[in-house]
């Protein structure tokens, strides 16, 4: 039920990107096709979630204090870019030119599972941010994230 896996699509002049059969399915199963896409705060890509996943995360964010400059400008910029979409009966998404702009999106895009989220990349800036994330991962600084210790791959 979790989404996984690395995938590339094309999205046409119109701004629609088909979906990959295995995720159209779990996202028709688990939402009935509904969908909010929203920008990633840390990274130029956007971030898909199934409805009913989005308004778990949706919850959270609400209940942050707004009075808050740190969690006013994280309600700002993922429930204010957050946009309420559907699949197509051809098992596209239109994804809306802001939310395009945002990922410097052109034709080929990557799909990148990430559990309870994908997250749609252009293929470009992907390639440079995993490359960039390899020669990090293989630079023998001493630090590892804690929560990351206890993982044998």
């Amino acid at each position: 039920m979790l989404f996984r896996g690395v995938s590339s699509v094309n999205m046409d002049a119109k701004g629609r990107m088909a979906l990959p059969v295995r995720y159209r399915e779990l996202i028709q199963e688990i939402s009935a096709g509904q969908v909010v896409v929203t920008i990633d705060i840390a990274d130029r890509c956007l971030l898909l979630y199934p409805l009913n996943f989005w308004e778990e995360v949706q919850a959270q964010v609400d209940a942050l204090p707004n009075m808050d400059p740190a969690s006013r400008n994280v309600q700002r910029l993922l429930v204010g870019h957050a946009m309420d979409l559907e699949i197509d009966g051809s098992g596209r998404l239109l994804l809306p030119p802001l939310l395009r702009d945002h990922g410097r999106f052109e034709k080929k895009l990557i799909l990148l599972g990430q559990g309870r989220k994908l997250e749609i990349w252009a293929e470009e800036v992907w390639a440079a941010r995993r490359d960039a994330m390899l020669a990090e991962a293989g630079q023998p600084n001493g630090e590892t994230a804690v929560g990351l210790q206890s993982i044998s791959l």
